[in-house]
């Protein structure tokens, strides 16, 4: 079996893949050979697998030795870097503990306007959606009819008054005859009769003028308050009044005005106890585009039972509105602060990681090593969140690249921006203008 020229040691990984190409061919011719002569050999069957067996033991270790050398060719492997992460220091300070509730803005009183005769409605006296004033004719119905009737009522309460003139007449002439025994005992008492008969008919005919006259007017609808008219629902030309449309529009008063919130019966049974104190909380108005109320309200009362449906209660607290800015049927939320938690530790909302019902934080201590720790959460304040338990005052947790740490691992720490949530936790508004120019600040704290 011929053999090539075996290669030096230390030569690259392609020279020996050259060598083993350009020496592959007297491996092939040889195995030939073997072949041949076991097919023309009797018992050469041994002799030709030995040769094989010869060949394959000269290929394998050098193959071998070539995974070694290129293996040891790439040196050490070297170690990754610790992850960089964002942490930020827990802070520690008093903390107003804030309620919220959704609420439906209404008026203190909704006056309904209604047309109290029947007739063509002729004129509409107002603008939708302007203030009117008490006694303010907003719409006028067609009078002639009402007129005719007042006249009728007149000519008839004179015509009585005519009759009882002259019944009046005839008992003063009856009388003194009676007296005498000129006239019998039955006409005096058809006399007397007739005068008490015509004066009733006289006080029933003053009755039809009066209430004439009520008709005629109830052709100038009135407000009967100060507040904001509401749209017209009634159109000139329409037949209004009984057995017609009714209702023509509606008068809210809007200063002070209500705002409706439904709590739980939890929420009631945990405030309810000192209804006093509830009362003279100062509640702050968030308005639906997030802006604040500039003014404070107060909880007026609270309703006479929990409605079994939903389980809630209303509570009704009235807010200031001096320029009529609020109006019925806007939504609302209504914050009240509840109580101050003191001393209590605060980290970002993002730092805080949730597994399968437990919260949990991952702290980095002086030794720049991670800990994941869980933790015991309670209210939210703007974007930060309290911690009952499991961290200390001044320890640093990881608010950015928590999904890159775990327990024990070394990390690269970088200092996060303070946000301004976390350099002032409340911000009054100024309460100077009644459109609120601002937007609202986030709920200080809400239950969990």
């Amino acid at each position: 079996m011929s053999k090539g020229k075996e290669p030096d040691e230390g030569l690259s990984i392609s020279f020996y893949w050259s060598w083993i190409n350009s020496n592959r061919q007297p491996f092939e011719n040889e195995t030939l050979n073997v072949s041949e002569n076991i097919r023309s050999l009797e018992g050469g069957v041994t002799v030709g697998k030995n040769m094989v067996s010869r060949s394959l033991l000269l290929v394998i270790p050098t193959l071998m030795s070539l995974a070694v050398v290129a293996g040891c060719s790439k040196g050490p492997t070297k170690a990754p870097e610790p992850p960089v992460v964002e942490v930020t220091t827990v802070i520690q300070k008093d903390v107003p503990v804030y309620r919220e509730w959704i609420g439906t803005l209404d008026g203190m009183v909704n006056a309904t306007i209604r047309a109290q005769v029947q007739g063509y409605l002729i004129k509409q006296n107002y603008r939708e959606g302007d203030l009117v004033r008490r006694g303010q004719v907003l719409f006028e119905i067609d009078p002639r009819t009402f007129q005719a009737a007042l006249e009728q009522a007149k000519g008839q309460l004179e015509a009585q008054q005519a009759r009882w003139t002259t019944a009046k007449a005839n008992l003063a002439r009856v009388k003194p005859l009676a007296e005498q025994n000129a006239v019998s005992k039955k006409d005096l008492d058809d006399s007397i009769g007739a005068e008490h008969s015509a004066r009733a008919a006289v006080l029933s005919a003053q009755a039809s003028v009066d209430k004439a006259k009520l008709d005629l007017g109830f052709t100038k609808i009135t407000s009967p308050l100060d507040g904001i008219a509401g749209l017209a629902k009634a159109q000139i030309g329409n037949l209004v009044g009984p057995g017609g449309m009714e209702e023509l529009t509606t008068v809210s008063t809007v200063n002070p005005i209500k705002v409706n919130v439904q709590v739980s019966e939890q929420d009631y049974l945990r405030g309810g106890r000192d209804m006093k104190r509830i009362e003279q909380l100062n509640g702050e108005l968030i308005l639906a585009d997030g802006s604040l109320y500039p003014q404070k309200g107060k909880f007026w009362f609270a309703d006479r039972q929990v409605d079994v449906k939903t389980g809630t209660m209303r509570l009704v607290a009235i807010f200031p509105n001096q320029n009529n800015f609020l109006r019925p049927g806007q939504y609302g939320r209504i914050r009240v602060a509840s109580f101050v938690r003191k001393d209590a530790l605060l980290v970002p909302q993002r730092a805080v990681m949730e597994i399968q019902g437990k919260f949990m934080v991952a702290v980095v201590g002086t030794d720049n090593k991670a800990e994941i720790r869980p933790v015991k959460t309670g209210e939210r304040v703007d974007d930060l969140w309290i911690i009952l338990e499991g961290i200390k005052p001044g320890e640093r947790v990881v608010v950015a690249g928590v999904q890159k740490v775990r327990s024990g691992m070394p990390v690269t720490p970088e200092a996060k921006p303070e946000t301004p949530a976390e350099t002032k936790l409340e911000t009054k508004p100024e309460e100077k203008t009644q459109t609120p120019s601002k937007p609202a600040e986030p709920a200080k704290a809400e239950k969990r």
